[in-house]
């Protein structure tokens, strides 16, 4: 036990013995500190007692005089204690037993200071929770990356601008969902323990059920289920929720993370191209203000129109190479010319998906949609009808980043089976990323899916770009993290 929370025990046990109770499950608050400054004023003149409850975040005494500043979700303001004011006792239990980290419910008049200062001038209190440890010696700017993360409650108290950045994220979400709403969307949940995850490339968690006595997997995305729902009769269907993805920790991974996906019936992924230009500029103007944002020293413009370019020209442009004229062989052969960092035996859709981000998506930095991927890359969308080998999907990059993941959903329930084949074959060879054969679903499919588009966009990155946060630790409250030695 550390010297400090020994010496607040104590603390806490001379107030229990002159029968104050220092975690009462009542208080009385007629006043936010924001609603007393924006107000202040007014409550001068009338002479208004209040009472508010905040956190001491600072204390300092001059003879009968204490000053405090304290702090609750909505702003900070100081208090002042005079002891003819208060009385000798309370002033004594504020100087000898309060500490900085403590809650008050405090009762007084608005007051200016000397200094002018507006103020509080307390006619009575009581610690409504009194704290055993204290605040980050530096409550001002908690610099330690590994206790922010771990211990975000002390980053939330000690750094202002965190908190803004969650409130923002919050802002984020509503704005979308408000849109969807506003489109007709319908919002459902769909469950995130699967008997097998699907709709994505991605290795899952896997857990055990033991009533059941089977294995179940944490969705790595909602998709397949939403999808059923389309076949089951609803036209427009979003989802904001948690996926869970069993792969490395980076500054752009986590592994969980929070997306938003919809499914619109009757639409194809050219409409979504049009209808994500609207969308995501009319979230971060709402959000921010403008549509231009700084991210790690670059303005980023998201007004539309934003640039599109296939994939198979964008790899031409960048990489010199014409993927529809190579062989595997001879695209290896070229990707090591380039020094693609890759694993040369996997198979090419893999191949591709390094070369595209070396070569191609690492270099956009304004929002730019690349669309028309390889059909070894996509399992889940619906050919180009001007040419099969590749695929109606399409991402919008910023700043080397996938926002979006949008494609024209594949309803052919026999085409989709032999996608699910081929993915298991690559499970059986060893790939654990790929997908799995997911026979309900084929079923539902076989009960007609209308022709529909699908779109999935990741908060967490979505958010940093708006925060300036290069790391998305920093936008996500608990990211996951290697447990404490």
């Amino acid at each position: 036990m550390i010297k400090e929370e020994k010496d607040r025990l104590e603390k806490l046990e001379k107030l229990a013995k002159q029968g104050i109770n220092s975690y009462p499950a009542k208080v009385e608050r007629t006043h936010t500190i924001s609603q007393v400054l924006d107000g202040f004023d007014k409550l001068l003149k009338q002479k208004a007692e209040i009472s508010v409850c905040a956190r001491v975040m600072t204390k300092r005494g001059h003879g009968g005089l204490i000053f405090a500043h304290v702090e609750d979700g909505t702003s900070r303001m100081q208090i002042v204690f005079k002891k003819d004011e208060i009385g000798a006792d309370l002033h004594k239990i504020f100087n000898d037993l309060v500490d900085a980290a403590d809650f008050l419910e405090v009762r007084g008049t608005a007051f200016v200071t000397q200094k002018g200062e507006k103020s509080i001038l307390a006619k009575d209190f009581k610690i409504i929770c009194k704290a055993l440890l204290p605040l980050p010696e530096k409550w001002h700017g908690l610099a330690d990356i590994e206790t922010r993360y771990r211990q975000r409650y002390l980053d939330l108290i000690a750094n202002p601008e965190v908190k803004q950045i969650f409130k923002k994220r919050s802002q984020v979400i509503s704005a979308f969902r408000q849109i969807m709403d506003e489109n007709g969307f319908m919002e459902v949940e769909t469950p995130m323990l699967q008997s097998i995850p699907g709709g994505a490339t991605a290795r899952p968690f896997v857990t055990h059920h033991n009533a059941l006595d089977t294995d179940l997997y944490l969705r790595i995305a909602p998709e397949l289920y939403l999808k059923r729902l389309i076949v089951g009769g609803y036209e427009k269907v979003y989802e904001i929720g948690r996926q869970f993805r069993n792969e490395g920790i980076d500054w752009q991974h986590n592994p969980e993370f929070t997306s938003l996906e919809f499914y619109w019936a009757y639409q194809d992924y050219e409409a979504l191209m049009d209808f994500t230009e609207r969308i995501i500029p009319d979230v971060v103007k709402e959000v921010n203000g403008s549509h231009r944002v700084v991210y790690r020293d670059v303005e980023i413009d998201f007004s539309s129109p934003w640039k599109r370019k296939k994939f198979k020209d964008a790899i031409l442009e960048n990489a010199k190479l014409d993927i529809d004229k190579l062989s595997d062989k001879e695209l290896i052969a070229g990707m090591k010319k380039l020094k693609i960092d890759s694993d040369y035996k996997a198979d090419r859709g893999k191949l591709l998906d390094d070369l595209y981000k070396d070569t191609v998506r690492a270099k956009i930095v304004q929002p730019t949609i690349i669309y028309d991927y390889p059909i070894e890359m996509e399992p889940l969308a619906k050919k180009c009808e001007d040419n099969p080998k590749y695929t109606q999907r399409f991402q919008p990059i910023v700043c080397g980043m996938e926002l979006v993941k949008a494609y024209t959903e594949l309803n052919d329930p026999q085409d989709q089976l032999e996608r699910f084949q081929e993915q298991q074959k690559l499970r059986e060879r060893g790939d654990e990323e790929a997908q799995m054969i997911d026979m309900d679903f084929i079923a539902a499919l076989k009960h007609g899916m209308p022709p529909t588009a699908g779109w999935g966009l990741g908060i967490d990155r979505f958010v940093a770009i708006l925060c300036n946060q290069p790391n998305l630790k920093d936008v996500i409250l608990f990211p996951t993290l290697k447990p404490e030695k």
